[in-house]
């Protein structure tokens, strides 16, 4: 009928201009939310680490603070025992997620408070998982838009790191060339997959880890020695107690990480080696 037709005409002029005015509308609410999603992670971690650094949590991880306090977390891990464990793991996914220094430290307290098998398999677990939310948090953020920006050799370096992820990962955990916090940005930079990253560092931080967990773990005879030499330092709270790491950590450790490394790197070499004959 006429009629009708008038009338749905007359509807659709006037849903025209409303269509049209929330169509900004609705796109705005989505770049909003996509720029949630890409800097939110990464901005929430970096008001942590501000506040973290201006509160003084990172001076907690220290073996000072270990020392005093050792009876007192001993005690609590005596009455809570699983409660302590999930809470120092925690703790130090959150110091890595941050980038506190002085994880060595508290990786140190983690042999000292659960022994160090126990102790290393923690630290391990929970490095790995802090140091992958930092990595998810710089992937989505800026990773891509450099990646975008990136060319030539940095963009051929980036994606012959992809192919052999794993192993140039593992051959930077096990040899300690570079900070801990830059090897967990720097892998964002070249999209490498989650589970490469993972892994890689799993394997990859257990020699370092347990090796100072058993440091932790002989923490008791290293201070009644200074006591022994020293009696006036276990009445004073203000003693300081000093840990020569270079009793384990030894120039031929570090040789054994490197060695390790290098032999980490043996796949990669053969494949290029391959491909370099193939293409002759």
């Amino acid at each position: 009928m006429p009629g009708d037709n008038d009338m749905h005409d007359q509807q659709q002029s006037a849903n025209a201009p409303m269509d049209s005015a929330s169509t900004p509308d609705m796109n705005q609410t989505s770049n909003a939310s996509t720029l949630a999603k890409k800097w939110g992670p990464l901005a929430v971690i970096v008001i942590l680490m501000a506040v973290g650094f201006s509160q003084g949590w990172h001076q907690y991880l220290s073996l000072d603070s270990l020392v005093k306090n050792r009876e007192l977390l001993r005690g609590y891990v005596e009455q809570n025992y699983l409660l302590m464990v999930g809470g120092f793991a925690l703790a130090y996914i959150a110091a890595v997620a941050l980038s506190f220094p002085g994880a060595s430290f508290l990786t140190i307290g983690g042999g000292f408070l659960f022994g160090w098998a126990v102790g290393g398999a923690v630290t391990v677990l929970a490095a790995t998982i802090g140091a992958s939310l930092i990595f998810l948090a710089a992937r989505s953020s800026f990773g891509e838009s450099l990646r975008s920006k990136a060319g030539g050799f940095i963009d051929r370096f980036a994606e012959g790191f992809r192919e052999d992820a794993f192993n140039y990962l593992l051959f930077l955990r096990l040899v300690p060339l570079f900070p801990f916090w830059l090897i967990n940005l720097a892998p964002a930079l070249f999209n490498v997959r989650l589970g490469s990253y993972f892994f890689a560092t799993l394997f990859g931080i257990l020699p370092g880890t347990f090796a100072y967990a058993f440091i932790g773990s002989g923490l008791d005879s290293v201070i009644e020695a200074q006591h022994a030499a020293n009696p006036a330092c276990a009445a004073d709270p203000s003693c300081t107690v000093t840990l020569d790491t270079s009793a384990i950590i030894t120039p031929e450790l570090i040789a054994a990480f490197v060695a390790l490394g290098v032999v980490s790197l043996i796949p990669p070499v053969l494949k290029a080696v391959k491909k370099r004959r193939s293409e002759k």
